[in-house]
């Protein structure tokens, strides 16, 4: 386990965002889904999407990687030509993605197969499959209702009934599988729809590889059965849900202008942009670029509903900002590689932080400075890397233990934190 120790100390320069994870889990599952072949282009090779290249090779994808003029990796894809699972056995990580994608696409050969993963994980909640399940007699088993899941038979077309506070993990899983079945298909949302901005992408990147989704109103999704993914050569661009700490260090300390995102890209956590600037930052949009600079912010309420995944980071700016910010319709982050609420609050508490834990948000009086200290990542890549943003305004050197977490979803954060101007030491405990 490693821990990096940080010298207080402002970020400047440019850096180049990370292409998004959120874009490659789609774009690596439709292009195995399409008989033939497609380059995925701007890939990074995190443990998140080495799960599902690895989980969609266990049902006769072949998947290589791909020598190109990208900073990142570049993958070729041969697609699936029959449904038959290779290894019943697929080890999803820690990746919620992974797991809640693959289960209805695995389900399509009817075979026999094993999902295990790690951390968290085991324990994030499925309680979606397992309904849809017990309605068309599918045969599967689990530990208590953790993993690993076995499950043995094939999934149906028809009607789901799904509610919208649970994640859309699970739509967009459906989406995958729904239109390769003979049958036409209906997913009805009974309750509002949030993390909005996740369907739109896995519609969006759908249609990019020949399939057709109806939605109607975000209430009902109608999917045409017999439909055929064709191969595609597909570029991810930067991920804004990365991008939003290095917007957020722009804002705390120096300039700094984040590289390679898509102004009119359908990412939901697009909305850092809105929310900083609501906040008071400083913000100039470009075509292919944001610009931060430094900036005095104030707290406001923040409806964390449709973007879970930056409240993390957005934390760290409300500690900082002058007044109250109250981050509300946040339950759902206390199922995600941590307990998020009580993550972000513990440990910035720590550092000097004034926040107050409530059941579905949070409460956060802002400061001028924190104090420092020692901190734990809770094995949490979006915590480890919100409290390095934080050491930015601390008055004392921040450490981090189990800092290299980050591997999840951002391998080379701690190198571009330096490339900034981070003032860091990476140690290995032991």
């Amino acid at each position: 386990m490693k821990y990096v120790k940080i010298q207080p100390n402002n970020l400047e320069g440019e850096i180049r965002i990370p292409p998004s994870k959120s874009l490659a889990h789609r774009a690596v599952i439709c292009a195995c889904l399409a008989e033939g072949t497609s380059h995925i282009n701007n890939i990074e090779f995190s443990h998140d999407i080495t799960a599902t290249i690895n989980g969609m090779k266990s049902l006769g994808a072949e998947i290589k990687e791909n020598d190109n003029i990208y900073s990142n990796g570049a993958i070729i894809v041969e697609g699936i030509k029959d449904f038959k699972v290779m290894k019943n056995e697929i080890n999803c990580l820690e990746s919620g993605s992974t797991l809640r994608f693959l289960i209805p696409i695995f389900s399509l050969s009817g075979q026999e197969v094993t999902f295990k993963g790690k951390g968290k994980l085991i324990e994030r909640p499925l309680d979606v499959y397992y309904q849809i399940f017990d309605k068309q007699s599918i045969e599967y088993s689990n530990n208590h209702g953790k993993l690993p899941l076995h499950i043995k038979g094939k999934i149906k077309a028809g009607d789901f009934k799904i509610k919208g506070n649970i994640s859309s993990q699970f739509i967009s899983g459906l989406m995958f599988a729904l239109p390769l079945l003979k049958n036409d298909s209906v997913i009805y949302i009974t309750t509002d729809l949030e993390s909005r901005g996740y369907v739109d992408l896995t519609i969006d990147i759908l249609k990019t590889f020949n399939i057709e989704i109806k939605n109607k109103k975000y209430k009902e999704f109608f999917i045409r059965g017999n439909q055929t993914y064709k191969p595609y050569d597909y570029t991810i661009r930067g991920d804004y849900s990365q991008a939003a700490f290095w917007i957020v260090a722009g804002i705390l300390g120096r300039e700094i202008k984040s590289i390679d995102l898509d102004e009119n890209s359908l990412q939901g956590d697009k909305a850092i942009l809105k929310i900083v600037k609501n906040m008071g930052g400083d913000i100039t949009v470009c075509k292919n670029s944001v610009t931060s600079s430094k900036s005095k912010t104030k707290g406001i309420t923040i409806d964390a509903g449709q973007f879970p995944d930056i409240v993390p980071i957005l934390t760290v700016l409300a500690s900082l900002s002058k007044g109250t910010t109250r981050i509300i319709n946040a339950s759902r982050l206390r199922i995600k590689e941590s307990d998020r609420l009580k993550a972000v609050s513990t440990e910035l508490n720590k550092l000097g932080a004034d926040i107050v834990e409530l059941p579905n948000g949070l409460l956060i009086n802002g400061k001028d400075r924190l104090n420092g200290g020692e901190v734990h990542s809770w094995g949490d890549h979006r915590i480890a890397m919100a409290l390095a943003i934080a050491s930015i305004k601390c008055k004392n050197t921040v450490t981090i233990q189990n800092s290299d977490v980050v591997m999840k979803s951002y391998p080379r954060f701690w190198e571009d934190f330096k490339h900034l101007g981070g003032n860091i030491i990476e140690r290995t405990m032991g």
